[in-house]
C-alpha cells in the first residue's frame, strides 16, 4: 500500500473541502481551488479529515493513490498559507523591475523582457536581483519560476543568469585552467 496515499489529510481551521463526483473543491483564506481526480480514485470526507482509497493494486491505481492525495494536500496548504518560489538574477547589469503586475527584465538582450503575470500569481521584487513568485497554486507557481528562468538560464562559466535561490550552480573553470 502507498504510504503517502494512505495518510488520512486533516482539514485545518478556515478551509472547507467539497467533492462533487471526482471534482475536488478547495475554499480557504487565501482563495479557492478545484481539482478534477481520476475517476479510479475514491476520495472522501469523514469530519475534519480527508481520505484518499484505491479500489485495488493494479499499477496504474497505486500510481494514482499518492498523487491524488499529494495534489488535495497541496491545495489544502494552497488556500490556507500560499507557496512561494526565490529567484535570484546574477551578472552585471542583470536587473528586474516590477511593472504593475508584470516584470520588466534586463537580462543582457538588446531589448527588454517584459513578463505578464499569470491569472493568481503575484510577483515581488524586494532588490533588483531577487524576484519572489506567490499562488496558492503549487503546480502554477513552479511552472511560472521555471518559465522565469528560462528567459536566461544560469550560466556555468561566469554563473550569469536567473537561478533559483537555493540552486547550487556547478562553476567550469574554462580553457586557462586546464593546463
Amino acid at each position: 500500500m502507498s504510504r503517502i496515499g494512505k495518510q488520512p489529510i486533516t482539514i485545518p481551521d478556515g478551509v472547507e473541502v467539497k467533492i462533487d463526483g471526482n471534482k475536488v473543491f478547495v475554499k480557504g483564506p487565501k482563495g479557492s481551488l478545484e481539482k478534477e481526480i481520476n475517476p479510479m480514485i475514491k476520495v472522501t470526507i469523514e469530519g475534519n479529515t480527508v481520505t484518499v482509497t484505491r479500489p485495488n493494486d493494479e499499477a496504474l491505481a497505486r500510481s494514482l493513490h499518492g498523487l491524488t492525495r499529494t495534489l488535495i494536500n497541496n491545495m489544502i496548504i494552497g488556500v490556507k498559507e500560499e507557496f512561494k518560489k526565490e529567484l535570484e538574477i546574477n551578472g552585471v547589469g542583470y536587473r528586474v523591475a516590477k511593472q504593475g503586475n508584470n516584470l520588466n527584465l534586463t537580462l543582457g538582450y538588446s531589448h527588454p523582457v517584459i513578463f505578464e503575470a499569470p491569472a493568481g500569481i503575484t510577483f515581488d521584487v524586494p532588490n533588483q536581483n531577487q524576484i519572489i513568485v506567490r499562488g496558492i497554486d503549487k503546480e502554477l507557481v513552479g511552472q511560472t519560476a521555471a518559465v522565469i528562468r528560462t528567459k536566461r538560464l544560469p550560466e556555468v562559466y561566469k554563473g550569469k543568469g536567473i537561478k533559483y535561490a537555493d540552486e547550487v550552480i556547478r562553476r567550469k573553470e574554462g580553457k586557462a585552467g586546464k593546463k
